[in-house]
């Protein structure tokens, strides 16, 4: 429990979260490479009954009405996530569903309709077969998600496509793009991995910094010519630094409407800010890929966590940052990924985010060069 409710320096002014990823269920019918909770098919214990459960739902819809994300784990495996999912929807809360695709039938279709689910997370990680499957490390993967994908056009559910990176699928980046606007996505995430979890293992396949900023630039760049489908990268705060370089540089108006997607803000890491994740024994994160919890809702509510944890409340002091994330000129606009600052720095989620390639105007004290003041979030 890392809850100091004396002696904290708080931000002025914390509001309720805009958006909460919930683990309802550790089982899992993969065993992908870069899982940040090591799911596995017998990953059940922990997970909160369904009494349990509508109280957490109730908790939050009392505090706050974000989107919330049944996720897993593969949720599902969980038989009442669909139960879940409508007492939700009649608390008044935005609830979606993430999911591999591969168990997605026309009853499970009929029964996100029924539930009130608003959008649906596909994860796809490459555009064939071959590279997908190797990702999730289960043949017939790829199948599973094209052939959800089908039922979700059928049933006009809307769905966005999820899509994670390393060395091994890096070079099929734009045509799981592209592949994602055939499908009818309607956004597309670009993840960025962060080492946690299973993806501990996967150290040596992480993307070089150096290719990291040419993959956000090239998002930029297309994200200028897409008039459809949102995009958004995730896990990639100095793509906000990027499209303010750019947008400058080439003198034109940056598009935010992608990017403010689900949570309405426009802006870098929103970890513990204006988002969070809630795994299956009750702990809360500032995001999915935290390895340390703000709180335990057994032992304290969310708004308590929410609003007193320690952890949380470091995270929004932007004083406290470290290394040239605390010099530079975009911390209010990036902040770089605090999970994976902490993931590569032995738990110092205050230290400089090890994979921006940026040195900052200023590289010594506190001053942040922007006609004289520091860049603000939009």
């Amino acid at each position: 429990m890392t809850i100091e409710k004396e002696g904290l320096k708080a931000p002025a002014a914390v509001g309720p979260p805009k958006w909460i990823a919930w683990e309802i269920t550790g089982r899992c019918n993969l065993h992908c490479i870069h899982c940040r909770s090591s799911s596995e098919d017998s990953a059940g214990v922990g997970e909160y009954n369904g009494a349990e459960a509508r109280g957490l739902i109730d908790q939050m819809a009392d505090y706050a009405s974000p989107v919330m994300v049944l996720s897993g784990g593969e949720p599902l495996l969980r038989e009442d996530c669909f139960d879940l999912a409508r007492y939700g929807t009649d608390k008044g809360l935005r609830m979606c569903l993430a999911t591999n695709g591969t168990l997605v039938d026309e009853g499970v279709c009929a029964e996100i309709r029924r539930s009130g689910i608003r959008m649906v997370s596909l994860s796809l990680d490459g555009s064939t077969p071959e590279i997908h499957d190797d990702f999730r490390q289960q043949p017939g993967a790829f199948e599973g998600v094209m052939r959800a994908a089908a039922y979700f056009r059928r049933f006009e559910i809307p769905f966005l496509i999820n899509s994670s990176f390393t060395k091994r699928n890096q070079e099929d980046i734009e045509n799981v793009y592209r592949l994602a606007k055939q499908l009818g996505a309607r956004a597309w995430y670009l993840f960025m991995i962060v080492p946690t979890g299973r993806a501990e293992g996967a150290m040596d396949e992480l993307i070089s910094r150096e290719d990291y900023e040419k993959i956000l630039l090239w998002h930029y760049r297309q994200e200028q010519n897409e008039g459809e489908m949102l995009m958004r990268p995730t896990c990639a705060p100095q793509y906000f630094r990027i499209v303010r370089q750019q947008s400058q540089r080439e003198g034109r108006q940056w598009k935010q409407r992608s990017l403010a997607f689900a949570t309405g803000v426009a802006k870098g890491c929103l970890a513990g800010q204006h988002i969070a994740f809630i795994d299956r024994f009750g702990n809360v994160m500032p995001c999915s890929y935290f390895s340390e919890a703000a709180g335990n809702l057994r032992e304290a509510s969310f708004r308590e966590i929410w609003e007193n944890s320690s952890l949380l409340n470091n995270l929004r002091d932007f004083d406290s940052y470290e290394g040239k994330c605390g010099v530079c000129e975009y911390l209010h606009v990036c902040g770089g990924c605090r999970a994976r600052a902490a993931a590569l720095n032995n738990g110092n989620y205050l230290a400089e985010e090890p994979f921006c390639t940026y040195v900052p105007r200023r590289a010594s004290g506190k001053g942040r060069v922007d006609g004289g003041k520091a860049l603000k979030s939009d």
